[in-house]
């Protein structure tokens, strides 16, 4: 059980850099990835790319897999990068809501979420990454844009918020230690 002790690392929002914040929030490490890894991973995304596209000049901001300036990395950039750490993901099929996920399983890192924000009255919509985390055998909601994380008080608040978000249209990625 945590602890008034337990430190919980959690990054706040900048730019659109969520990704890369939700992963380092997910490993509970300042720099456990950085703009320049993900860029990386981006950009070797699109080399590997055997359709690749052609260029314009906004390509030189508008890259296939991120923003060059602002950020907002894709799902490519998220699983490559995870890879690279000896993890895994796997997509929960959202037809079958949050009861199929075993939030107890040993090999279970933490889950990533994906979902829709709109801001500015509509005007802005884009997509948002966030972490939960069980640590010391709490739930936590490290979103980077909370002011904190939020702790879930139980299985069931978590499976709530879960099935919440997959109303809403978000994705559940479950990030697993090791390879499947």
């Amino acid at each position: 059980m945590a602890t008034e002790n337990t430190q919980i690392y959690h990054e706040r929002q900048r730019l659109q850099f969520c990704l890369l914040h939700s992963l380092n929030n997910l490993f509970q490490q300042k720099d456990a990835f950085t703009r320049a890894s993900l860029n990386e991973i981006a950009e070797k995304l699109v080399l590997d790319d055997p359709s690749k596209l052609s260029w314009t000049p906004l390509s030189v901001l508008f890259k296939p897999h991120y923003n060059a300036i602002t950020g907002n990395y894709d799902i490519n950039v998220l699983m490559v990068a995870l890879e690279g750490k000896g993890k895994s993901v796997i997509w929960h099929d959202r037809r079958n809501g949050s009861s199929l996920i075993n939030l107890d399983d040993d090999t279970l890192m933490g889950i990533v979420l994906n979902v829709s924000v709109i801001k500015y009255g509509g005007l802005w919509k884009s997509r948002h990454w966030i972490t939960l985390k069980r640590i010391d055998g709490v739930w936590y909601n490290l979103d980077s844009d909370l002011v904190a994380p939020e702790t879930f008080k139980d299985d069931e608040e978590v499976r709530e918020f879960l099935d919440s978000i997959i109303n809403h249209g978000g994705e559940v990625l479950l990030v697993m230690n090791g390879t499947q």
